[in-house]
């Protein structure tokens, strides 16, 4: 459907009527390579081993690779946080890593992370500390992939 509507951004159809005039049906006024159409990709939820901790996210395409994004709920007691980690494999066969926490048990917290050129994405959400993450993680689930 995409490749269709861009056929159709460069045209200008026309409607001949009866007496021989020439009227302009629609007119596309939008270049096909002056429109940056963004593809977005939903993942989730993924929970802590005691479900406390919970995230859920998208990947959308950027002019300038792809951007992880989402929110991290936490439902734990008192002095406890929910941890999110992100790991996602570079175009050039580097593994990368970003981590966020949520200590609020009532607000969830936006987390972005732009992560470029990427070939695989995988997300792991823990519980923990303010100060670092303690256990009760679910495993690597696989969040973005390209091709599929």
């Amino acid at each position: 459907m995409r490749s269709g509507l861009r056929v159709l951004l460069g045209l200008t159809a026309t409607v001949t009527l009866g007496a021989g005039i020439v009227v302009p049906a629609f007119t596309a006024s939008a270049s096909a390579s002056s429109t940056y159409a963004a593809e977005t990709w939903h993942w989730g939820p993924t929970a802590s081993t005691d479900y406390k901790g919970w995230a859920t996210g998208k990947i959308r395409s950027t002019s300038s690779g792809l951007r992880v994004s989402g929110d991290l709920y936490d439902a734990g007691g008192a002095r406890t946080c929910s941890w999110v980690k992100i790991k996602w494999l570079t175009d050039h066969g580097r593994y990368r890593t970003a981590t966020f926490k949520n200590c609020s048990q009532s607000t969830p917290r936006a987390f972005s992370v732009n992560t470029g050129y990427m070939l695989s994405a995988e997300a792991k959400v823990c519980r923990g500390t303010s100060t670092r993450i303690t256990g009760r993680c679910s495993g690597w689930e696989g969040v973005w992939s390209q091709g599929g």
